[in-house]
């Protein structure tokens, strides 16, 4: 601190400047006025808006292992952040980063989503020959699977895509999301990428990780009985009478309301579409929707009858459910906080809000990358090919820094998910926080 020349504001300073309009970060003690760059940000406003007026740099090196560090220069403000330090575990993990870099596996994709898609595509032919081809009522329910397990690959390619690029351009890498996210799935790829970065930014925070903010169906803290504002939604989650009473149940309604969890992401690429948020490519995006809504419908109305229909889109979403509740399993039974994600303790945050699964090698198409979600919360661009690799080095690190490094089967983690949604169904049940009454309550509860 001994350079004079240097203009330098404190931290107390630089978190004044944390809002639209007036955004500032650091990166490395140097402060950037990102102010305009918000609204082109390729991760949208909202990661930016989150870590605002602090000191971004372990963030910024999980998402930007590559190029992006030659452009900040374009928005440094001259100053740099006064008594600017970097913790042990912030530089080991940095160092990580440029070591994995070194080793080209940022770079190195593999031909996995190229395989996928294949797979897709042979999943979807299958699926209509045997709706168009045959006649039998079991074939036509074995297809409805089929579609499910279909939005399932195909919703590993979308997620693959959006973290990084995939195929051999961008065109092509955004051709694969529409395909896969919107036309295969029904989902828009733009409100994933929205709702996802949001979780990853702020992973397992109760009022910033939209991934965790599910009332009135569920709750995985008690925390959230307080009502808290979601940041991410700009609305409160109410705790009321009828939030309490289906929390109070929520370890037996889990696996039933994730069989239909899909009907939830269709719903939300739709209020996405109609809010007066900007959307990306909002064109491509409603017109994937448009391709998914005449081909799914028109494959169900090929069958002789409605019976066979309603169990045919029963089918798609039960089977579909299996990927909803691998995307809970991650998370669910971690540690949970209230209040804005810090890049303080990034590293820290990440690994004890994340949760890993136990699997061989050759289960790892099933569960997607998200087996090793520890790994892929600390590296998001890197391809999932390598997440086994590196997966010995972050094991090292968090026990070089007794951090959680917490990795359980896949039946394990359910247990965990199941026991955690308890716990906090029997606190909304307490004696000493009465629920208001009603009648369904009382039909339920009622004792002798």
């Amino acid at each position: 601190m001994g350079d004079t020349t240097r203009n330098y504001i404190s931290q107390q300073e630089l978190r004044k400047h944390n809002k639209r309009g007036d955004l500032w970060i650091s990166i490395q003690g140097k402060v950037y006025d990102v102010s305009d760059w918000a609204n082109h940000h390729p991760g949208g406003e909202l990661p930016l808006l989150n870590l605002a007026g602090q000191d971004v740099t372990d963030a910024f090196v999980a998402y930007h292992p590559a190029t992006a560090w030659k452009y900040l220069d374009n928005w440094f403000t001259g100053y740099y952040l006064q008594n600017y330090s970097v913790s042990e575990v912030s530089k080991d993990y940095r160092r990580l980063v440029s070591e994995i870099s070194k080793m080209g596996l940022f770079e190195s994709k593999g031909h996995g989503a190229c395989f996928l898609l294949c797979f897709v595509a042979f999943l979807f032919c299958l699926s209509v020959y045997g709706v168009v081809c045959c006649t039998s009522p079991w074939v036509h329910l074995g297809c409805g699977g089929l579609i499910g397990f279909l939005w399932i690959q195909s919703g590993w390619i979308g997620h693959d895509s959006g973290h990084y690029q995939v195929m051999t351009s961008k065109g092509f890498n955004r051709f694969a999301q529409t395909l896969t996210g919107n036309c295969l799935a029904g989902i828009s790829i733009a409100w994933w990428k929205w709702n996802h970065n949001a979780h990853h930014i702020a992973c397992n925070s109760l009022d910033f990780d939209p991934d965790l903010q599910h009332l009135p169906l569920f709750a995985v803290s008690s925390k959230l009985f307080d009502s808290l504002v979601s940041h991410f939604n700009d609305r409160k989650l109410n705790f009321d009478s009828v939030a309490r009473f289906l929390v109070s149940y929520q370890h037996w309604t889990f696996y039933p309301v994730m069989c239909f969890a899909r009907l939830n992401l269709f719903a939300q690429s739709f209020i996405f579409f109609l809010s007066k948020r900007k959307v990306p490519n909002r064109g491509q995006e409603i017109l994937g929707l448009l391709v998914f809504w005449i081909w799914y419908p028109l494959l169900v109305s090929y069958l002789p009858n409605w019976g066979e229909r309603i169990m045919f889109v029963i089918a798609s979403c039960c089977v579909s459910g299996i990927q909803h509740v691998q995307f809970c399993l991650n998370h669910f039974s971690s540690s949970v906080y209230v209040g804005p994600p810090s890049s303080n303790d990034w590293f820290e945050k990440q690994t004890c809000g994340t949760l890993d699964l136990k699997c061989s090698p050759w289960m790892d198409w099933f569960h997607g990358g998200l087996q090793f979600q520890v790994e892929h919360h600390l590296f998001p661009r890197l391809p999932r090919c390598h997440l086994r690799k590196i997966s010995p080095l972050v094991k090292e690190l968090c026990k070089r820094h007794n951090l959680p490094y917490n990795c359980v089967s896949f039946w394990k983690a359910n247990a965990l998910t199941i026991q955690t949604l308890r716990d906090a169904a029997m606190e909304a049940r307490n004696l000493s926080n009465p629920m208001p009454k009603n009648l369904v309550w009382e039909a339920v509860n009622t004792h002798g």
